[in-house]
């Protein structure tokens, strides 16, 4: 799709779902009906609320506390995210230079990109300078000023493709990571990003607080080339070692197989991930990079369930669980012929998105009567004991998942 064709279909789209999330509609459940709504030039208002699973724990992180200089108007030529290169580390001033420097290569700007888990999903989350960044999403996101005032003023900016699975509570607060200490940022808009790149934009001054890597990501446009016709060229400006994205293709595609990938995991378990580098296969799996494999995935014993396959830094606190349910005499509770295993080196089903399944520090019990979207028949005290030893259930998210317990703190049992 050329450039004006993107800005036409994207300006538009992009004005209606931010007008919608952040009206004061929804249906009748809590969910967001998505539906625009009229008076698209009206001033945003809150954002929907949605009815949390339960409670959130935690102060909220107020937006005064990350404000930066509000951008002002926009400047400069819209332009359109066609590549994205994002690796573990920050990217120094000579290979962005050198980036800049590639023919067909008409604009440049570095952000720093992490991934967060929310409700097993991972979420990208970048960290941007919202006069620049504004300028290679839909024009009708880029010229809201109002988002871009919200992410200044240290609010965030949510796609609303994720809309639906986003835990936000009934302030407007989301809880960026899985972690128990993990921060709440209170949701400015609802506003098209990246998509298959970007799901959650911050401003700058969040770095620190969510512990992510400055500048490790580029986000470049081949205005008027083709983005493949300069793959070789700005391969050998990066390295071999930082991974390329074709933005268009994985947003209509998904990611190809073969393709090497990076995963910055941030947060209390990022410990237990490191940097996830792993290829994409067919069907949906994953090849961790094996050495990857060898570091973090081991096989041990643990009470009731017997062998299972996990990281290596949730046994410690997996087996003390396990210990207390067996010496508060509810062994019985958690039957080992319907534990759902662990370590799963693949997508969640029907998406390219990583679960916390694929870092070996989730696991599934009780798997019948424990479905999504119900209360789950699993035993309160059992989930209450692996919440004391650093487990988060999914029985407490917006979209119920009982069966799924996963590593949401390093707790040491001795």
């Amino acid at each position: 799709m050329g450039l004006q064709r993107r800005i036409a279909a994207g300006g538009l789209l992009g004005v209606l779902a931010l007008v919608s999330a952040c009206g004061a509609g929804g249906s009748p459940g809590g969910e967001p009906d998505g539906s625009p709504r009229a008076g698209a030039s009206s001033p945003p208002t809150a954002p929907a609320r949605t009815e949390p699973a339960a409670a959130p724990s935690g102060a909220p992180s107020p937006p005064a506390a990350y404000a930066v200089e509000a951008p002002g108007p926009r400047e400069g030529a819209l332009s359109y995210a066609d590549i994205l290169v994002a690796g573990p580390e920050e990217l120094d001033e000579d290979t962005v230079a050198a980036v800049r420097a590639v023919p067909g290569v008409t604009s440049v700007a570095r952000i720093a990109l992490a991934q967060v888990s929310l409700d097993n999903r991972l979420v990208s989350v970048a960290a941007v300078d919202p006069a620049s960044y504004r300028n290679f999403v839909a024009a009708g996101s880029a010229d809201t000023q109002a988002v871009w005032d919200r992410v200044a003023g240290g609010e965030i900016a949510v796609d609303p493709r994720i809309r639906r699975r986003l835990p936000i509570d009934e302030d407007g607060y989301v809880r960026l990571g899985s972690d128990r200490d993990a921060p709440r940022a209170h949701v400015g808009a609802f506003a098209e990003q990246i998509e298959g790149a970007v799901d959650v934009v911050v401003n700058e001054k969040w770095i620190e607080e969510l512990a992510m890597t400055p500048g490790n990501a580029l986000l470049v446009s081949t205005t008027g080339t083709a983005p493949q016709a300069v793959d070789e060229p700005l391969r050998a400006a990066l390295g071999a070692d930082v991974p390329v994205q074709f933005v268009d293709a994985v947003a209509r595609f998904g990611l190809d197989p073969g393709a090497p990938q990076t995963a910055v995991v941030v947060g209390a378990t990022a410990d237990a991930v490191g940097t996830f580098r792993y290829t994409v296969l067919a069907g949906g799996r994953i090849a961790p990079d094996p050495a990857w494999v060898s570091a973090h995935i081991t096989t041990e014993a643990v009470p009731i369930l017997g062998t299972v396959t996990c990281n290596r830094l949730i046994f410690p606190q997996l087996r003390a669980a396990l210990e207390e349910v067996v010496q508060r005499g509810l062994a019985d509770r958690i039957h080992p012929d319907e534990y759902a295993g662990c370590y799963y080196p693949r997508f969640i089903a029907g998406s390219s998105t990583l679960s916390n399944h694929a870092f070996g520090l989730a696991l599934d019990l009780n798997v019948p009567g424990n479905g999504r979207g119900s209360v789950g028949a699993i035993d309160r005290t059992v989930v209450s004991i692996f919440k004391k030893w650093g487990f988060g259930w999914g029985g407490d998210w917006k979209w119920t998942d009982p069966m799924h317990f996963e590593m949401n703190a390093l707790v040491d049992p001795r």
